[in-house]
């Protein structure tokens, strides 16, 4: 009774036997065998390699945080600026992006190389504050896109219902700058672009080429379900031999833009959209077919409009509005003074110039900027022979 009371209260525990060994053997029963994991522990090499990965990262990482820095010293040499649209230029941005393709040596693509830089700048910049780009919503259009591609994901998208609405909200001031489509390499202009630069201010600050995949999107995810297919009108262009061929008697319509299309899909078994495959992601969609555009090239130049020009990249484009007089030969006269400067003309597309009944306004891309010897003289004689010449914009050309 002295034993269980001295170890139940408190005392020294009883000694072990002498011979633990024996004592911890069982008796009668084989000792289970234990099957142990194989090590987990990395081959020399790798660890080396990891190793080695993490200094880099934590190299990369020092070195963002010294741009960064830096960044900020640009924006407190410029002075007092006020908002993050005056620290913004297009210009140099396009300088940075052409010396990190000229720099690389792979194995990463020039893509993957400046969509990284783009970001980087990106997130710099928006250290002061994001800027606001106005863009034809609602999310999850193509215009998204190329807002993201040009600005990068820290600038502030803001959705607009349409091209015009973007037009106003820059020219307000509402918006740092907008993004707007002007054409596609399978079905041409878009008009309704074009025909705002008739009365509106605006200025052409950049350009971008996306190249875009168009998906079938609908509740379901099978074909047999659809009777009715909304899309961009644009977009069911692109996508016009695929749908003859395999949903010939559906019903096609129109509406504003793609993430619209997606958006009235999602609320019938029966509908479907054509739009780009993030749609399905941000409606709840799924997809049925895709990539289903005719041209495996499809894509999309979208214009950057500000309220201002810049200065030169080194490789730029000039875009001019110009009405000419109703005289013979006159848009020949317009179009020698290029040729005799060594000046390239890229495109040209006619509109009714609003000014009066079978008149009409000439929209011409140039090679170079309106600073450049040869296009200032260019430009110098062509007035002789046009009514009004208007400077769109000069800008740099797109990055990949």
């Amino acid at each position: 009774m002295a034993t269980r009371r001295q170890a139940g209260q408190g005392g020294k525990p009883p000694a072990a036997p002498k011979n633990a060994k024996a004592a911890a053997k069982p008796t009668g029963k084989r000792a289970a065998k234990v099957e142990l994991p194989e090590s987990t522990a990395l081959p020399p090499a790798l660890a080396q390699a990891r190793e080695r990965i993490d200094s880099i990262d934590q190299n990369i990482q020092n070195l963002i945080a010294e741009r960064a820095k830096w960044a900020q010293q640009v924006g407190r040499a410029k002075g007092p600026l006020k908002a993050a649209v005056d620290y913004y230029r297009p210009e140099r941005e396009a300088q940075v992006l052409r010396k990190v393709v000229d720099r690389n040596d792979g194995p990463l693509h020039d893509e993957t190389l400046v969509r990284l830089f783009r970001e980087i700048m990106s997130a710099c910049l928006a250290q002061q504050e994001p800027l606001r780009i106005g863009f034809l919503g609602p999310e999850g259009t193509f215009s998204q896109q190329a807002v993201h591609k040009h600005f990068g994901h820290s600038a502030h998208g803001m959705p607009l219902s349409s091209i015009e609405e973007v037009f106003q909200e820059v020219e307000a001031g509402n918006a740092d700058f907008g993004v707007v489509p002007v054409e596609n390499s399978g079905q041409g202009t878009i008009q309704s672009t074009l025909d705002m630069f008739l009365t509106s201010k605006l200025k052409i600050c950049g350009e971008v080429e996306l190249r875009v995949h168009q998906y079938l999107l609908n509740r379901s995810g099978r074909l047999e379900d659809i009777e009715r297919i909304y899309s961009h009108p644009q977009s069911l262009g692109q996508c016009k031999t695929w749908l003859r061929q395999y949903l010939p008697k559906v019903e096609k319509l129109p509406v504003v833009s793609n993430a619209e299309a997606a958006r009235r899909a999602r609320t019938a078994d029966d509908a479907a959209a054509i739009a780009g495959e993030s749609a399905a992601h941000v409606y709840g969609l799924k997809v049925v077919a895709g990539p289903i555009e005719d041209r495996p090239d499809n894509t999309t130049r979208f214009l950057v409009i500000g309220r201002e020009l810049f200065p030169p990249s080194g490789h730029d484009r000039t875009s001019l509005l110009v009405f000419v007089r109703d005289q013979p030969g006159a848009l020949y006269n317009v179009l020698r003074p290029l040729a005799e400067h060594g000046v390239s003309m890229n495109r040209i597309e006619s509109r009714p110039s609003h000014e009066g009944k079978w008149q009409y306004a000439f929209f011409i891309d140039i090679a170079g900027h309106v600073d450049d010897v040869p296009v200032r003289a260019a430009l110098s004689e062509l007035g002789e022979f046009a009514s009004q010449v208007r400077i769109l914009g000069s800008y740099p050309v797109a990055v990949l």
